[in-house]
């Protein structure tokens, strides 16, 4: 089995590539929950949301956001109506939302609420948040203090942003599920999602740190030069006190990192990086990267 960290957007493109290469009930995927929000009454969970939409078929591979071909009807009405909703959610998703929502009501964990869902929508491989209690990304910005959500969704990331808290009613620890799924992990993958709203919180867990140390982790980067592939990478970054390249990332994941990766035109040197094309602009070019770092993991398991 091999476990990947995961945030939304460029976790979801490498398992996409990964998924033509290895079964579905041979991954395992640690998902970002900071990003979770209850909306119109329901629970939202973007990222664990994108990445069971992939591995059920459903999901926009264009937006990386919901399911593809939904339909609004739901939340035009209710803006037609005067209510108010910050995120555009479609009906079979809002539905998603509704399910986990009343699951939650009645005294699951997420985790097991997670479960009951994906095994409905018939995913194989094992999906689960970081954390059964909720955590928050909050960004204090030229607005006043923002959910993430709010920040990159309704305002289109673009209020400057001036620090990044983390805010939660108890610290965050790794579930059972999680360490077991780390530590029986033949490679743990740490996707190039964003080192700051996607990663660090998975990272901050606690368990986690100890569990990778027991075993063989790659990070993947999610910069070019100064730039993220996609997202406010940069901006989190600097908000965040570190620089926004692959160098800045490699040092934000420091000792937990075994093998770095960084792209082919990366004008950044990060010592001992391995270079590959990390560029997934369609799924031939994700499973050519996938291939390339399985061929890692076997290469150090031999």
């Amino acid at each position: 089995m091999i476990t990947f960290l995961s945030g939304g957007t460029g976790t979801p493109k490498l398992l996409r590539g990964m998924r033509s290469l290895i079964p579905d009930r041979e991954m395992a995927v640690v998902v970002n929950t900071a990003e979770d929000a209850w909306v119109s009454g329901n629970h939202l969970s973007p990222d664990l949301d994108t990445v069971m939409y992939l591995f059920a078929g459903l999901a926009d591979t264009g937006t990386w956001w919901g399911i593809a071909g939904d339909t609004f009807t739901t939340h035009d009405a209710l803006l037609a109506w005067g209510g108010e909703e910050p995120l555009k959610i479609g009906d079979r998703d809002r539905a998603v939302h509704i399910l986990r929502g009343e699951l939650l009501r009645k005294g699951m964990r997420l985790t097991e609420a997670q479960g009951v869902i994906a095994r409905r929508l018939g995913v194989e491989a094992t999906l689960l948040p970081m954390a059964d209690t909720p955590v928050a990304t909050l960004l204090d910005t030229d607005l006043g203090l923002l959910h993430f959500q709010e920040y990159w969704v309704k305002h289109r990331g673009s209020p400057r942003v001036k620090e990044i808290l983390r805010r939660f009613p108890e610290p965050p620890k790794a579930t059972p599920e999680v360490l077991r799924a780390i530590r029986e992990a033949e490679a743990v993958i740490i996707g190039p999602s964003n080192p700051v709203s996607s990663i660090s919180p998975v990272l901050e867990c606690a368990g986690v740190p100890g569990a990778l140390g027991e075993r063989f982790v790659i990070a993947v980067s999610p910069f070019i030069g100064d730039r993220p592939v996609s997202g406010p990478a940069a901006d989190l970054m600097r908000a965040w006190g570190r620089e926004p390249t692959s160098q800045g990332t490699a040092d934000l994941y420091g000792d937990l990192v075994d093998l770095f990766v960084q792209d082919l035109r990366d004008p950044v040197q990060v010592k001992g990086a391995v270079r590959l094309d990390t560029l997934m602009r369609d799924g031939p070019a994700a499973e050519a990267l996938a291939g390339e770092i399985l061929k890692l993991v076997r290469g150090k398991s031999s």
